[in-house]
């Protein structure tokens, strides 16, 4: 108990700790590490070329909205005030004043009180403080003088006492002096405005005007009004308490919106038509609380120049942020009307933000999905159940939890629920009692209602189901669409009605329901416009909001055609709940919840504005690189495209370097490095209508690198000439060279070739001599065969007589003279061996070759093998073998075998083929 006591008084406590709350316009904040420069910003002005100029200490700041640029005055002393005029950059200073013009992208600054002698001999020491023109005459103040520059001369005019300022309204100048009264400075004279007499002790630090309305700012005593030309009187409004102890710096009126900058509390923003009015400070947006200077530009929005740093407030949106900046509201789910402010679900449970302040609801910390008012009622969708904020009483009425989804019955007084159980129906709008009317106990995270008893819903995970219910409530039918149109990939499906059509993102594509046929039917239309943006969110029956890439598009249809119109990004950046993105419409505004707050728009009617786009590169070495012109090779170059506008007009940029791909600009200028040689173009885009439209182009040159150079071609050329020369020359000497190589080469052949016809003719010759000599021996050898021949007949002869005498016996007389003879007509031994040896030798490569090819021969067997290679016959060679005829044809039967011969072959033949 006592411990639920000390939650109660914490959270109590809690809930009045939190700072104030309201929704207001977006704010910039620039801190001096930004800039690079001082503390204090004295001045501000915007230039012709929309570029906005500070005057901030000892430098002039230039800021293009991508870029800063800083400047000091030749003699370094500090720049008090700046001015716009014509073409030209006016800056004031300690005993001096001239202009700033850019040339080739930086300002470069002309005195115009130094070639005039303006201080020259000078005995006072004056800093100008502001600058003003009135027709084509420019004025320089100090506190105690004013130079009139005419344009042919400057005089100087000393004020009636000391001054605080100068104020142009209508073309007439007031100059309020120190606690002495306001005067008009008119025909070089000082009258002073008796109306005015309200204010005649005090610092005036503003003098603005508002129709027929003038508004006096004093520093200490708030601000008077004078009406109709009427005497000065306090201003009425409460808030002119507040300003009595905040001193009033400075002052500026714009389109009935009072803009109040103070020393102590930032600044006040009045509307003078509503009396509305809101703070801007330290603690919600700006960086410090002293607001030394306001400023309008072009587009109606605020500069404020601040004792430390620079703040651009663009209040000329429709879009607003309503940000918690303790950190204490955290992630927005769900919003609703309440009183004059918002009840907010977050993630930290349940907040009133109400007369700019923000309490948290006890005891409702946790997860909030949804917020739903009904009548003076709020039915509060819970992580821990549903419960109702009624009278500022916090109560659970049911333990049905995390209600995703609550939305009343089209057909009935019903309401119907989705949360983490299911989906479910309230009869009559009786929370307490639910009935269950889908069939699983599983999360549903959404839901369509297509008719009286049929609903199309989905999971958390997965799905996408058909519920068809009975008269009674009870369950007819459900049908699983993704699984009857056989689509297998179909987690996390989005849901979405547009125009009376259910549209329902599965697996990458847009999809139509055929109700009757449950038949999902792709839809060219969305899948052209929108493919792969599965984040629609309905606005009304004509507009709807998409998340692409991160960035949000309203967008708009037109006949066919859709109308993209991109919300900066600046508004949201990091601050969106992907897949969670809602948008609820309160009072004709359009809220966009995110973390820590949400944003306000004030009409989804707005048109793209075409902006004009303005191109500066600037390198390293020569500084700005005008279109056309070359950079070396290598040279890092930055490209800074700078639009004319600062506010919610800056529309987000493409850009796209020759033919890469299309990517963001995101911080307004493209760092480019290492690029090769040659032409190189950048062409940025737009997005419109959700296409992307050319809107400008930069096109540069690289140079060459240094070995690429038009000397360094020459010497290539030269040196590559000078080789070719060489290699020619080269060439032709071994040119000469081959020639006289090829005829010595000739002059050997010829003679080889000489020598070689000498000595085929001297082995021919003696091939010739040879066959010669082989005929020769030839027919010695048939010479020597005839001889044989004859001596066979004579051994024949011979064997005959002998026989003869063998068989005679008569006559032994006969016998002994005829043996006789025999005796001395037969061959000796050695004639024999002689035929043999001349035999052998005629025949000599017969028997070499015979001998090769058949070395188990006999002498015997080789001397039948002449015999049969000279014809001879068995008859024939058995007396020159001395032996008989069986005894050859043995011989010559032995001979066949150790040749291996086939009794088919003729062994004469044989032997004359052999050699």
């Amino acid at each position: 108990m006592l411990k639920r006591t000390f939650l109660y008084i914490f959270f109590l406590f809690f809930t009045l700790v939190i700072k104030a709350q309201e929704v207001l316009p977006l704010v910039k904040n620039y801190t001096k590490q930004d800039y690079n420069g001082d503390n204090q910003v004295w001045n501000l002005t915007q230039g012709k070329d929309n570029a906005m100029y500070f005057a901030n200490n000892g430098f002039l700041l230039r800021y293009d909205g991508v870029k800063w640029e800083k400047y000091t005055l030749p003699n370094q002393s500090i720049i008090r005030s700046v001015y716009s005029f014509e073409d030209k950059i006016y800056t004031g200073s300690y005993n001096e004043f001239g202009y700033w013009k850019r040339v080739d992208g930086k300002m470069v600054y002309t005195s115009v009180s130094g070639p005039k002698k303006v201080f020259k001999n000078y005995t006072n020491s004056e800093e100008i403080w502001k600058i003003f023109n009135v027709g084509k005459t420019l004025y320089f103040q100090s506190f105690n003088e004013l130079f009139v520059d005419n344009g042919k001369a400057i005089k100087k005019i000393n004020f009636p006492s000391q001054i605080s300022y100068c104020f142009v309204l209508d073309d007439e100048i007031y100059v309020a002096t120190v606690r002495k009264g306001v005067y008009k400075f008119k025909n070089n004279d000082f009258q002073k405005v008796d109306y005015f007499s309200a204010v005649d002790d005090n610092i005036v630090h503003g003098i603005e005007k508002n129709e027929n309305d003038i508004y006096i700012f004093t520093q200490k005593n708030g601000v008077f009004i004078s009406k109709n030309n009427g005497n000065a009187i306090p201003w009425t409004h409460d808030i002119n308490e507040k300003l009595k102890s905040q001193i009033v710096i400075s002052a500026k009126i714009l389109d009935h919106k009072l803009f109040i900058g103070t020393a102590f509390n930032g600044l006040y923003v009045v509307d003078l038509n509503s009396q509305y009015f809101y703070n801007i400070n330290r603690s919600n947006v700006l960086k410090n609380n002293s607001v030394l200077n306001v400023f309008a530009d072009k587009e109606k929005n605020i500069w404020l120049g601040l004792d430390n740093g620079i703040s651009h407030i663009v209040q000329n949106s429709p879009y607003k942020i309503f940000a918690d900046y303790s950190g204490q509201l955290g992630t927005v789910y769900a919003l609703a009307k309440y009183n004059n402010g918002f009840l907010i679900g977050s993630n930290h449970g349940v907040f009133e933000a109400n007369d700019k302040k923000i309490r948290l609801i006890p005891n409702s910390q946790g997860q909030v999905w949804n917020v739903l008012k009904i009548n003076n009622d709020y039915i509060i969708g819970h992580n821990e159940g549903t419960f109702l904020y009624a009278n500022e009483s916090y109560k659970r009425i049911n333990d049905l939890t995390g209600g995703w989804k609550l939305q009343k019955d089209k057909y009935s007084n019903d309401y119907i629920q989705s949360n983490y159980t299911g989906l479910y129906k309230y009869v009559n709008g009786d929370f307490s009692k639910a009935i269950k009317i889908n069939d699983r106990t599983k999360p549903v995270k959404d839901f369509l209602q297509i008719s009286e008893h049929i609903f199309i819903y989905t999971d958390s995970y997965r799905g996408l189901f058909k519920l068809e219910l009975n008269r009674d409530n009870s369950i007819k039918k459900i049908t699983n669409l993704s699984e009857e149109n056989k689509i297998d990939n179909d987690y996390n499906v989005k849901m979405f009605q547009y125009k009376g059509t259910e549209l329902f993102y599965i697996n990458n594509s847009w999809y139509s329901l055929d109700i009757v046929n449950d038949k999902l039917i792709l839809n060219d239309q969305f899948n052209k416009a929108f493919k792969n943006v599965q984040e629609l969110i309905s606005i009304d029956d004509s507009h709807f909001l998409i998340n692409k890439n991160g960035v949000l598009y309203i967008i708009n249809q037109v006949k066919d055609a859709f109308v993209w119109t991109p919300i900066p990004l600046e508004y949201y950046q990091g601050k969106l709940i992907n897949n969670e993105t809602k948008i609820f419409q309160l009072d004709n505004k359009f809220l966009v919840n995110m973390d820590d707050g949400f944003l306000m728009i004030d009409s989804i009617q707005t048109k793209n504005r075409n902006q004009k786009i303005r191109i500066e590169a600037f390198n390293s070495e020569n500084g700005i690189v005008n279109e056309g012109d070359n950079i070396s090779y290598k040279e890092q170059l930055k490209v800074y495209v700078i639009s004319e506008y600062f506010g919610s007009n800056k529309t987000l940029l493409y850009y796209k370097v020759d033919d890469e791909e299309l990517q963001t600009l995101e911080n307004g200028f493209i760092d480019l490095k290492n690029l090769y040689s040659g032409s190189h173009t950048i062409t940025i885009y737009n997005s419109n209508d959700g296409d992307f439209n050319k809107i400008a182009a930069y096109s540069f040159n690289v140079l060459n690198p240094w070995y690429f150079s038009f000397w360094m071609k020459l010497v290539y050329f030269l040196l590559i000439s000078g080789i070719f020369y060489l290699y020619y020359k080269w060439n032709k000497i071994k040119y000469y060279q081959k020639l006289k190589l090829k005829e010595e080469e000739l002059r050997h052949k010829n003679e080889i070739l000489r020598l070689e016809i000498e000595a085929d003719n001297k082995i021919k010759l003696q091939e010739y001599e040879k066959h010669l000599l082989e005929n020769q021996v030839q027919v010695k050898a048939n010479e020597l065969a005839s001889k044989s021949l004859s001596i066979v007949k004579q051994t024949e002869l011979i064997e005959s007589i002998q026989n003869i005498l063998d068989t005679e016996t008569t006559t032994s007389s006969l016998k002994n003279k005829i043996g006789k003879a025999i005796k001395i007509n037969s061959l000796n031994k050695n004639e024999w061996k002689s035929f043999e040896d001349n035999l052998l030798k005629s025949n000599e490569d017969f028997v070499k070759e015979l001998s090769k090819r058949y070395q188990n021969l006999t002498s015997k067997d080789i001397k039948l093998c002449i015999y049969l290679k000279m014809n001879l016959s068995s008859k024939e060679i058995a007396p020159l073998m001395n032996i008989s005829y069986r005894g050859v044809e043995l011989h010559r039967y032995r001979l066949r075998k150790k040749l291996d011969l086939d009794p088919s072959v003729n062994l004469n033949l044989f032997m004359n083929n052999i050699f």
